[in-house]
């Protein structure tokens, strides 16, 4: 049974929640409702369009993802949060991929894994609320359920969704990690949102090295190296292969080509600084790694959740674009008799791109 305090000036919350969790390394709060009509509407014709590839929980999920009071009952308001992620101190990433001996890791995952950070954080921000008003319903959400964190987060004004359908905050570019708590506290909502700022832009459309992004505010996630190199755990189609060039772990084409990322703040959070020189790897290195290495080197980062066997299928095809040297074919072959049916597939590919027979 829930033990609620005596009712609060939730005006009075609402600020004092922002504040604690700006102490909490959080860059900015809203508070927004559980409408979510018109994104679910788009939700469902993406869905209907296959474009989620093989993320077959997206479906399974249904409308629970668009109706936070049904996926969480006794819901009413949403604290949405942002966390800047750029880490100070690395590489450039245009350096990196001009650079096709060198792997290109995306920013979000060369530090410490932000959904456990940001997770523990949201708990905190809870448990500071709860301080005030006694027990409560909550439930804290990192990229970790069906949730529409952009779409809540546009709502409660913390920015809006670009063309390439990643949240842009006016003041902050799109660097940053989002995460929610759904909650029964009647909380003053945030005003609604100004609209989208992209306009006639396409500048991350044009860029993008596979056509992922197949219209404005529409992504074909099957296309998106993203998903291929971290939520595909098949062979890689070859159309792409080529494309990917020397991205092993997702890709920030379109981040690095909007131009509202000239707003973006580096993360004061030390979590989020490089770890094991993964902004600018050789190729050769990683693709040297045992699976023991793996584990240790990739400990803590969001890069582990894909496996050893993935990062070597990943690291192949990077090697099969990379220019044709002794060095290269020398790594390559070594792999050529690989316990594992989908990594000699990717080096096979790999080294008949340096017109080399398997």
């Amino acid at each position: 049974m829930t033990t609620r305090l005596p009712c609060p000036d939730y005006h009075l919350l609402t600020q004092d929640i922002k504040r604690w969790a700006m102490e909490l390394g959080f860059q900015q709060v809203a508070v927004t409702g559980t409408q979510l009509d018109e994104d679910e509407g788009h939700l469902l014709n993406w869905l209907r369009d296959g474009m989620h590839g093989e993320m077959a929980y997206m479906k399974r999920h249904g409308t629970r993802r668009s109706r936070p009071a049904e996926f969480q009952p006794g819901t009413v308001r949403v604290i949405s949060a942002r966390m800047d992620y750029l880490p100070s101190g690395c590489e450039q990433p245009e350096k990196v991929l001009n650079n096709p001996g060198l792997a290109y890791i995306s920013r979000y995952a060369t530090g410490r894994d932000y959904h456990r950070l940001l997770r523990q954080r949201l708990r905190k921000l809870a448990n500071r609320i709860e301080s005030v008003t006694g027990q409560f319903r909550y439930r804290a959400f990192v990229d970790s359920a069906p949730v529409l964190e952009k779409a809540l987060a546009r709502n409660a004004g913390l920015g809006w969704i670009g063309k390439h359908s990643n949240l842009i905050n006016k003041k902050a570019g799109s660097w940053f990690f989002l995460g929610e708590i759904y909650t029964d506290l009647p909380l003053v909502m945030d005003p609604a949102p100004a609209g989208s700022h992209c306009g006639t832009c396409t500048a991350c459309i044009d860029i993008c090295p596979t056509r992922a992004i197949v219209g404005p505010f529409r992504v074909d996630a099957r296309r998106c190296i993203s998903y291929l190199t971290i939520e595909l755990r098949g062979p890689i189609p070859e159309a792409y292969r080529a494309l990917i060039g020397n991205r092993i772990f997702g890709c920030d084409d379109c981040q690095l080509a909007c131009p509202w990322n000239r707003f973006a703040k580096v993360t004061p959070e030390p979590d989020f600084r490089i770890r094991n020189g993964l902004d600018a790897p050789l190729l050769t290195d990683l693709f040297n790694w045992t699976e023991a290495e793996f584990l240790q080197r990739t400990q803590g980062t969001a890069i582990r959740r894909i496996g050893y066997e993935s990062w070597l299928r990943n690291i192949a095809v990077a090697l099969g674009n990379a220019p044709t040297t002794r060095e290269v074919i020398r790594h390559l072959a070594g792999k050529k008799d690989h316990p594992s049916g989908l990594v000699r597939e990717h080096v096979y590919w790999a080294l008949r791109r340096h017109k080399q027979e398997c």
